[in-house]
């Protein structure tokens, strides 16, 4: 992807509502967290389809990640296991059989070693990285072909077998992963580029770098609760008028092809962008009704237990529809405007310190963020400009003369946190 989705966010041939939406628009204004959407159910049988694209199914972009990149000698020779957790990939321990996961408990498992990763690898257990392994007349491994999946920045683990090594936790974004310096090991690429990757960070991606030539980085997004939004990512580039699956459809074929490099073809008019990875054929189209169906069926996490002060929390959503004035635009059931008919919002409506990633974008607008585990994903706005959700507070505070005081953005941060 790589990815993202962002990653980075991303919506029906779904047999939704008549227009193919997924989603009934809401006659404004609806109370923050009420309101029904009326959205039919999802096809069982087309969300496990989803989920094994996107957690294994890399639309043939081994051509760029292998061919072009030369990633798979990469990963060969210096990325060791440990290495591999450094800049933020995960293993799935439920793909380790028992006597691997007794092996690392015991301290018998070379974790320095890149072999150990290749034989990882084979298990199909790091996370959005599929490889073609072989062993060679020495016994050793060999990577022969490596690509990516949308599970790379879309998904992480739940640490409980060891840091970056547990259960997936698909739609969650990874916001350990360092995607530019992973992209930067390539040989095959010049040191200027190099350094541009490596100066974007953990959880942050440029999705348009390697269309526009402009480096204006965002934080990789959630894939999670967007079952009902009638437009997709950030500036709401996504909709059924741009792509007749679905919203998030449009975004999930814009990365598949502009971003992994998977044999297929997108095109939008309002971008003037023709990207055609096909090879004689299209591994993209057909799989985006399954795939979007799966990040439909993927809820919003609720909050820890205890990660919130209850009694504050309380006051707080008194604050949020009103003095706070955060309603106006996070309203109805998905907290976001969005919903009245796919509303956008002008450039100068964000308090985020980048107000020119929009202006490279299809709308030169903003579509106003959902917040249903918002506590989940910092650093917040699309720059990541904000480390915490009190930092949220105080910019919406001081940008919007709000005159809250210590204790109200005390509060409303923790209703926030309830979210």
């Amino acid at each position: 992807m790589i990815l993202t989705l962002l990653l980075f966010a991303a919506f029906s041939l779904l047999g939704c509502n008549n227009d193919d939406s997924g989603y009934t628009p809401l006659i404004p204004p609806v109370p923050p967290g009420e309101g029904e959407l009326n959205l039919p159910p999802l096809d069982p049988q087309l969300v496990q389809e989803g989920q094994q694209i996107f957690r294994f199914d890399t639309f043939g972009d081994e051509t760029f990640w292998t061919d072009v990149l030369q990633m798979n000698q990469v990963i060969e020779t210096a990325v060791s296991p440990a290495t591999a957790l450094n800049v933020g990939l995960k293993v799935d321990a439920e793909a380790l059989p028992a006597a691997v996961v007794e092996a690392i408990q015991n301290g018998e498992v070379d974790l320095d070693d890149p072999q150990t990763t290749l034989a990882l690898l084979q298990l199909n257990a790091v996370v959005g990285v599929q490889g073609q392994v072989s062993t060679n007349t020495d016994g050793t491994l060999k990577l022969d072909r490596m690509g990516v999946t949308c599970a790379l920045c879309h998904s992480t683990v739940d640490d409980s077998f060891a840091p970056g090594i547990g259960s997936r936790l698909d739609g969650w974004p990874n916001r350990d992963l360092d995607p530019g310096l992973i992209i930067s090991l390539s040989p095959t690429l010049d040191q200027m580029t190099k350094d541009i990757y490596t100066s974007w960070g953990p959880g942050i991606y440029d999705p348009r770098f390697n269309n526009d030539g402009l480096n204006n980085p965002v934080v990789i997004p959630p894939a999670y609760g967007l079952y009902g939004l009638p437009k997709a990512i950030f500036t709401g580039d996504g909709d059924v008028e741009h792509e007749p699956v679905g919203p998030v459809a449009y975004w999930n074929r814009y990365v598949a092809v502009t971003q992994m490099h998977g044999h297929g073809y997108f095109e939008d008019s309002r971008l003037n962008l023709v990207v055609d990875h096909r090879e004689g054929d299209d591994l993209v189209t057909e799989k985006l009704p399954a795939l979007q169906a799966y990040q439909f069926s993927i809820s919003a996490p609720a909050p820890p237990a205890d990660s919130f002060d209850a009694t504050a929390a309380l006051s707080g959503k008194a604050l949020f529809s009103g003095k706070g004035q955060c309603a106006t635009c996070h309203s109805g059931p998905l907290f976001t405007d969005v919903i009245d008919g796919g509303k956008l919002h002008p450039q100068s409506a964000s308090v985020a310190l980048d107000k020119d990633y929009v202006n490279r974008s299809a709308t030169k607008q903003w579509r106003v963020t959902p917040l249903k585990g918002i506590w989940q994903h910092p650093p917040y706005f699309h720059d990541g400009s904000a480390a915490t959700l009190a930092d949220v507070v105080a910019r919406y505070n001081q940008e919007r003369n709000l005159a809250l005081t210590a204790a109200e953005r005390a509060d409303l941060t923790e209703y926030l946190k309830s979210l």
